[in-house]
């Protein structure tokens, strides 16, 4: 089981990539008083929870509902995290989002920036692998580390500095992208009925 968590854990970690967020994160909460900045890091792991799980226990129906097999998902889902690896490998930084100071925690830091399609696509296929439960701990042990990551942010980035912080992303990236091949061998293997 914990070697099952772990498998389950480190894609779910390259997803969610926090380290690589910190910097946007920084740029979102500028000048917001530090009370309500620990309101807005609450506001956001809730959110993302809330839509992962309920991405989590619903998906799986909703992909039975329309006939698609974890084989088609493992290939749709892969072939998507490779080319959101490849545009996080080719760009300069994160998109930039226009901000509600209300809804900052759910919108953007919850939804699409910790939980967006990399992390549902990885959930989904994880599930497949690993079993819910084993998805669904890796997955809110993610998001927990991602708040802490969010708490200590001034710290991080001082530590790492800019280009260290861009670093940890694009070699999270270059993961994701070999984890993306990797589902999408596995869902053609499925496929095909061979075990790649």
């Amino acid at each position: 089981m914990l070697k099952s968590f772990w498998l389950c854990f480190v894609p779910l970690f390259v997803a969610v990539d926090a380290i690589g967020l910190l910097p946007l994160y920084i740029g979102l909460i500028e000048g917001i008083p530090p009370a309500r900045i620990r309101r807005i890091i609450v506001q956001s792991i809730a959110t993302a929870a809330i839509v992962a799980l309920a991405f989590v226990f619903l998906g799986e129906a909703l992909l039975k509902s329309l006939g698609i097999t974890v084989s088609d998902f493992m290939i749709a889902g892969g072939v998507l995290l490779f080319a959101i690896s490849l545009t996080d490998l080719l760009t300069v930084g994160k998109a930039q989002y226009q901000i509600d100071p209300e809804s900052l925690g759910a919108v953007p830091l919850g939804v699409p920036l910790l939980v967006g399609p990399a992390v549902l696509a990885t959930s989904i296929l994880m599930i497949g692998e690993h079993g819910s439960l084993i998805t669904c701990l890796a997955l809110l042990f993610n998001l927990l580390l991602a708040g802490l990551a969010f708490l200590s942010a001034g710290t991080i980035l001082r530590l790492l500095g800019k280009a260290g912080s861009k670093t940890v992303s694009k070699i999270a990236s270059l993961l994701l992208a070999a984890i993306a091949v990797m589902m999408v061998r596995k869902g053609v293997g499925l496929l095909l009925g061979w075990q790649p």
